[in-house]
């Protein structure tokens, strides 16, 4: 499941939750959406450090010619 989808199933799920009393489901979607969230971060952390690998090729190879 991506990070929308999961951050999407936890809010759905803190609102039934909420509206029905029910506390495991509202804690379950909490966890679900913070679980959306760390694989959002996760991801931009793995754009970021690709993102820099590639620069510093860049820069090598700009200095070896």
């Amino acid at each position: 499941m991506g990070e929308f989808s999961k951050k999407a199933k936890g809010r759905i799920e803190q609102a039934v939750g909420g509206l029905t009393g029910n506390d495991r489901l509202r804690k379950e979607g909490e966890a679900d959406e913070r679980a959306g969230q760390v694989e959002g971060a996760v991801g931009d952390i793995k754009h970021a450090a690709k993102q820099a690998v590639s620069d510093a090729n860049r820069a090598i190879k700009k200095i070896s010619r």
